[in-house]
Formats: structure tokens, sequence, C-alpha cells
């Protein structure tokens, strides 16, 4: 028990380590790096992608969280999966977008202008912290540690909800106002 212990230690110092080192990327690619050669590659689609992919990770997390409470555990893990896969198909597009057109400024001026800061801002640094909770979260299933896994979930499912709506709403918001 105490080797399980400590190696279920180290892996979660590796997901944090990991986690920090990508959000550390993220602010780099989106607010330091100049895109790639202007114009060499259309991604302007990939807006409407990531927002699909945020959409589907929102609906597998309500699914799958109706799946748990009706004890249907194989059903809850297919669509934590599926959660997965749409939010890590959504963090390649959203790099490849970053990487090739750079940050998206908000035009929009008035009242329209703090809801938007205010929603963005939440967005971004709860999905900083969403990283490595799901992560972690995703461990101890995998491990079948199902005294902590759903510790762990009561936390991590209600913030990568929030955080892949938000994610949705920004890019109504941006769409609308350019």
């Amino acid at each position: 028990m105490i080797e399980s212990r400590a190696a279920g230690n180290s892996a979660i110092r590796m997901i944090l380590l990991a986690s920090l080192a990508a959000s550390g990327f993220l602010i780099w690619l989106i607010y330091f790096n100049e895109p790639a050669a202007d114009g060499a590659v259309d991604v302007a689609f990939l807006p409407a992608v990531n927002a699909l992919l945020n959409s589907m990770s929102a609906v597998c997390l309500v699914v799958g969280y109706v799946f748990i409470r009706r004890r249907d555990r194989e059903s809850h893990r297919r669509f934590m999966f599926g959660a997965f896969i749409f939010s890590g198909l959504f963090l390649v597009s959203y790099l490849i977008y970053h990487y090739f057109h750079g940050d998206t400024p908000f035009p929009g001026q008035g009242l329209i202008r703090p809801v938007y800061f205010g929603i963005l801002i939440s967005h971004i640094i709860l999905s900083v912290a969403v990283l490595p909770l799901a992560l972690i979260t995703a461990f101890f299933a995998l491990k079948g540690r199902f005294d902590l896994h759903p510790r762990w979930a009561r936390i991590t499912l209600p913030l990568w909800l929030y955080v892949s709506v938000t994610g949705v709403l920004v890019f109504f918001m941006l769409r609308a106002y350019t």
C-alpha cells in the first residue's frame, strides 16, 4: 500500500508538472509568440471547430454524469473517455489556430466588454485548473481508486463543464463582434 501511494503521489506530481508546462507553453504561444507566416495557412474555420469540440465535451460530461448517477459505470466510462477525446482534439486545434493566427482581440464596446472579459478571464483561469484536475481524476479511475475518484470528480466535473460551456460562449461573443 505504501509503494502504491508513493507511485500515486509521483504520478500526481508528474501530472502537475506537465500541466504547468502546458499552461506556460499556451501563455507563451498566445501572448508572446509571433504568429506563423501571416496567411500561410487558412485557419479561420478552427474557432467554429473548437466551439463544436467544446460542445461535444460538455455533452459527454453531462451524459457521463447521468450514467454514473444511474450506476452504469461502463457507459459513464465511455462518455468520460469521449469528453477527454473531444477536449484533447480541442487542445490540438486550439494550438494550431493560435500558432498560425495569434490572439483575437475583442472589439465589442460598452457593457458587453466587461461581460466578455469576465467570462474569458474565468474561463482561462479555470481551464488551467481543469487540466490537472481532469488528469488526476482520470488517473484515480484508471487505477481503480474509487475511494478517491468520486471526491476529485465532484470538483472536476463542474469546473470542466464550466470551461467547456464558456469556451463556446467566448466563440459566439467573438463571432458576434467580429
